[in-house]
């Protein structure tokens, strides 16, 4: 159950960004997305009676955290779908795994490179030039908005790095460290759209209720679903749910906005998800006695939740898609964040996901 409704939730939340752009600005929309995704998790602070982190430090990280991981991923898929469509989009958010392993060879020392993982990021880039239609020039891609749709899930592994390097030794709750994260960029965009937007000069009930679903949803309720889930089912199984969120945002903006495309924006968005499959394998660890070998490529056993691509992992998503633990250690910034059963004090899953991944 909580699989199939978090596979949902985070799937409309590009369907439910473009139906809020019919009436709002990108930045009113991301903007009410985040009151209303932090609106969530504060009121479940309080009915938990916990608090928010007390240390400055904390608070610093968790800036920057939430502007990697919420603020700027939010704010461009939201410009983004002023130019491309919402199942695009959703495509975009699926390649955050690989900007994560790419990223991670880079800024992660331990977390060597697989032969499986390096063909897995190679496949994956070859699949979002066939969702491109390299081979015609990009004709009829607008570019710019695909840039910013990838610029978003290239915002999550980086946000995610910085988490892990930062706050892997926080004591504060999931719920305590991802309620502030969600605030503090509810305030970055707050600030951002005073000075660059005015207020909305109409106001329609279906843009106002997508906003309402993409933030209470998609980025409040998504990030304790996920949470429950990678306590049900383990992180290994809840990650999969990365894969298929863009086949939910393909047949949704199909379906709901009579989006089309080509022959090539599926048959790339599959080439794409089995990329990210490989890049999330890991050497498969055997233990006798007291020794840890590694035994072959197999897909790995360490504990995580899953990168969102999304739109939330916090539970960001696409995008995010979003989210990492800052407690957790898992092995590439690009898997799931959570331990197989979460403790009272573990960290987050970055707030979307995301993923979450971003999701979104």
């Amino acid at each position: 159950m909580r699989f199939g409704a978090l596979s949902l939730i985070w799937g409309f939340s590009f369907l439910f960004i473009k139906l809020g752009m019919q009436t709002y600005v990108p930045l009113h929309v991301t903007l009410g997305r985040m009151v209303f995704g932090t609106a969530v998790l504060l009121v479940v602070l309080v009915f938990k009676r916990e608090r928010l982190p007390r240390f400055a430090r904390t608070w610093g990280h968790l800036t920057v955290a939430a502007f990697f991981l919420n603020a700027l991923p939010f704010s461009l898929f939201a410009y983004s779908e002023l130019t491309i469509p919402s199942t695009l989009a959703g495509i975009c958010n699926a390649t955050s795994p690989l900007w994560g392993m790419a990223l991670s060879l880079v800024a992660l020392s331990e977390d060597r490179p697989t032969r499986r993982r390096v063909a897995g990021l190679g496949l994956g880039f070859l699949g979002v030039l066939t969702v491109l239609g390299a081979w015609q020039g990009f004709a009829g891609t607008d570019l710019t908005g695909t840039a910013m749709a990838l610029g978003a899930s290239l915002s999550y592994p980086i946000g995610w790095i910085y988490v892990r390097r930062t706050l892997g030794d926080t004591e504060e709750s999931h719920l305590s460290i991802a309620g502030t994260q969600l605030l503090l960029a509810t305030l970055q965009l707050g600030v951002v759209s005073a000075f660059f937007t005015s207020l909305p000069h109409s106001f329609s009930i279906v843009s106002l209720l997508a906003v309402a679903a993409l933030g209470a949803l998609g980025t409040g309720f998504a990030f304790l679903l996920q949470y429950g889930l990678v306590a049900e089912v383990g992180p290994t199984t809840a990650q999969m749910v990365t894969y298929f969120v863009p086949v939910i945002a393909a047949a949704a903006g199909v379906l709901v906005l009579n989006e089309e495309f080509g022959w090539n924006t599926p048959v790339g968005a599959l080439i794409v998800l089995a990329g990210a499959a490989l890049t999330q394998t890991r050497p498969r660890r055997t233990v006798t006695g007291t020794d840890t070998t590694t035994n072959g490529t197999g897909t790995g056993t360490d504990s995580g939740v899953s990168a969102r691509s999304a739109p939330d992992a916090v539970a960001s998503p696409p995008a995010a898609s979003p989210p990492s633990s800052p407690s957790a250690s898992p092995s590439s910034p690009s898997s799931s964040p959570s331990p197989d059963a979460p403790s009272p004090n573990a960290a987050p899953p970055a707030a979307a996901s995301t993923n979450g991944h971003a999701p979104v």
